[in-house]
């Protein structure tokens, strides 16, 4: 089959993947159905109002890149802007007769691509995290994204929600920025959902991140960098923060919640703009 380009930029291979993996709890869901269906609608009512506020507050990236057509979007820097040298970018191929997650015939919004290969690469220059290096991962690593003191219950709501699997992919750039990419799937569109509600995602950040102080809203994310069917919630550090300054974003694609994550040790802030741009791409392959 062939491969549907999402941007231009250098050519990269794609390994070859082992057709199942095997999952990182166990594959069958527990007797326990997701939450009442108000609670979900709850939720959404809560990320559409976060999401009106980010299209009043919004002020858009300094490169418009989400404003482009899904095959036209700039992995690579073309002026200087801070952004980073993404290799071109493609929407694996899908077993014979899958529908994509947001197409025609899929309304369960079901990601039928291998996992792994919806992360996104890493750029030029980057130093691979050997702890995060594109594959599986088990819950356990998972959690430690969390502060040590939430992730007890961070993994009872994994444990309910009980996810089919996690991916992710981790690096560090040259100005000391470390990025993570992790990558959630679970057994249905109301389970993703549910997770997101639990770790109380929308209002504010939720569930704080290790080392992180206090996180809100980034009202520089414009609703005109939201891509359709997806919901994203993009939060920063506020002045003053710790050791290090941390951006972060939850996005809800069907069945697949995406968690990603920009750091840099110091007093200096992340970069905004190679981090929206992390974010877009990584948005535009699980579309």
């Amino acid at each position: 089959m062939s491969e549907q380009t999402v941007t231009p930029g250098t050519t990269t291979g794609t390994p070859v993947r082992p057709e199942t993996p095997p999952p990182v709890l166990p594959p069958e869901a527990p007797e326990a159905a997701p939450k009442p269906p108000r609670r979900v609608l709850r939720a959404v009512a809560r990320w559409t109002a976060a999401a009106l506020a980010f299209g009043v507050l919004g002020t858009g990236t300094a490169f418009g890149i989400a404003s482009l057509e899904r095959t036209d979007v700039p992995g690579l820097a073309t002026e200087d802007d801070g952004r980073w040298d993404y290799p071109k970018l493609a929407l694996p191929a899908l077993p014979a007769g899958s529908p994509r997650p947001f197409g025609a015939g899929n309304p369960a919004e079901i990601h039928h691509a291998d996992l792994r290969d919806l992360l996104l690469p890493a750029p030029a220059g980057a130093v691979p995290d050997k702890k995060l290096p594109g594959g599986w991962i088990s819950t356990k690593t998972f959690l430690d994204a969390y502060r040590q003191q939430d992730r007890q219950s961070v993994a009872q709501l994994l444990k309910d929600a009980a996810p089919r699997h996690i991916a992710a992919r981790g690096w560090a750039m040259p100005d000391g920025t470390t990025s993570r990419i992790y990558l959630v799937r679970f057994n249905s569109t109301a389970f993703a959902s549910r997770m997101l509600d639990d770790l109380n995602v929308g209002s504010s950040a939720g569930t704080p991140l290790d080392r992180t102080d206090t996180t809100e809203f980034d009202d520089t994310w414009g609703s005109d960098n939201d891509i359709e069917n997806l919901s994203s919630f993009v939060f920063a550090e506020q002045t003053p923060f710790g050791a290090e300054h941390v951006r972060q974003a939850y996005t809800l694609a069907g069945d697949t919640l995406a968690l990603v994550v920009h750091e840099r040790a110091g007093k200096r802030e992340t970069d905004r703009v190679p981090f929206q741009q992390t974010l877009i791409l990584q948005n535009q392959l699980l579309a």
